[in-house]
């Protein structure tokens, strides 16, 4: 006998980062999308929309919200992303920034995972029979909330193929574990361009008479107990923007630098110092040898993340590759050709 229970506690799994993306028949792929993890949870008519950290964000989505109380259920807990779609099918977290300043709201929800269903726990399942039960709930249609596809074959060739379509990189799954709350390596995710999310701890005037804006952001990640700094992100924004910053940073306003050491030379005689409260998200080339980030640009702030949260990701080699468990001969080492779409759709080479 099933035994029917409420709908559990929102609580997300993470991917760790890693180097290269996985090989074999055991993993799965996934286009990690650019925008807020979002756990919807679904009990008797009532939705609420939880952030990764159990932030109620049920009225920063209010259209995702509505969408999910006319799912036919009566109890469910999905996992998955809502992301703003760029013409090209792309997803961006510098247009999902946008929509909350403009109002213009063109956004999806693409759901990757369900926990809970009907009364039924379903985290103790394999991932794909998760999926499946997605895939059975929400079908192909072309709402505002979507199944999350999965695609098969070569980790390598996917995340390459990724790549060059400018997508963000790829999440890899391992097909048959269960869902665990927290970052493990039974998710790995593959980056095409370096992000991170990074503190601000203080920025500095821009060039010129205007002091109404910002010149660049100095940023950093805790790390043994104190605030190290990162470097200066100083690309990223429109001026309505940077005057939109300054004007938030300025209440956040401290003599001290809150970061140990201080930036050196004129960088630290000449900032503005504020309580490092705000996390924003950076996309970069490279980390230096010592620790700072190369070609950095602003992607926007991360209203979800707490500082205490941020660490410095670093790259684990791919000790995660796993041999074929099941080996058939009509399973083709894949040389995936994606195709994206307005719809945020992908044709890689697609599992089940």
């Amino acid at each position: 006998m099933v035994s029917r229970r409420k709908v559990p506690p929102y609580r997300a799994q993470l991917a760790q980062l890693a180097d290269e993306a996985p090989e074999g028949d055991a993993w799965v792929h996934e286009i990690k999308y650019d925008g807020y993890r979002i756990g919807c949870a679904i009990e008797d008519g009532a939705v609420t929309l939880w952030s990764r950290n159990g932030k109620d964000w049920t009225a920063q989505f209010p259209e995702v919200a509505a969408a999910a109380r006319r799912l036919k259920v009566r109890s469910a807990l999905l996992d998955g992303e809502v992301a703003a779609v760029l013409p090209d099918g792309r997803t961006s977290f510098q247009a999902l920034q946008n929509a909350f300043g403009t109002g213009r709201r063109e956004l999806l929800y693409f759901v990757f995972d369900l926990l809970h269903l009907d009364g039924e726990d379903l985290a103790e399942r394999p991932l794909l029979e998760r999926k499946a039960a997605v895939e059975r709930l929400l079908g192909e249609g072309a709402g505002i909330i979507r199944y999350a596809q999965h695609f098969s074959g070569s980790g390598r060739d996917i995340h390459r193929e990724a790549c060059r379509l400018g997508l963000e990189g790829i999440v890899s799954k391992r097909a048959d574990r269960p869902y665990r709350p927290g970052r493990n390596a039974t998710w790995v995710k593959t980056k095409c361009v370096l992000r991170q999310e990074l503190v601000v701890g203080g920025f500095t005037d821009p060039e010129g008479a205007a002091r109404d804006a910002i010149g660049a952001l100095l940023v950093g990640y805790p790390e043994g107990g104190a605030l190290r700094f990162a470097g200066k992100v100083g690309t990223g924004w429109t001026n309505e923007g940077a005057r939109a910053l300054r004007e938030r940073l300025a209440r956040l306003a401290q003599e001290q630098s809150p970061f140990t050491p201080p930036p050196p030379g004129r960088l630290g005689r000449d900032a503005h110092w504020v309580r490092p409260e705000l996390v924003c998200e950076v996309a970069f080339t490279e980390w230096t040898q010592d620790g700072k980030i190369r070609h950095p640009s602003f992607q926007g702030l991360r209203e979800d993340k707490r500082p205490e949260e941020v660490v410095r990701e670093r790259p684990t080699p791919t000790s995660t590759s796993t041999p074929t468990r099941r080996r058939t001969p009509a399973s083709p080492r894949a040389s995936p050709r994606p195709r994206t779409s307005p719809t945020g759709r992908s044709r890689i080479k697609r599992g089940r």
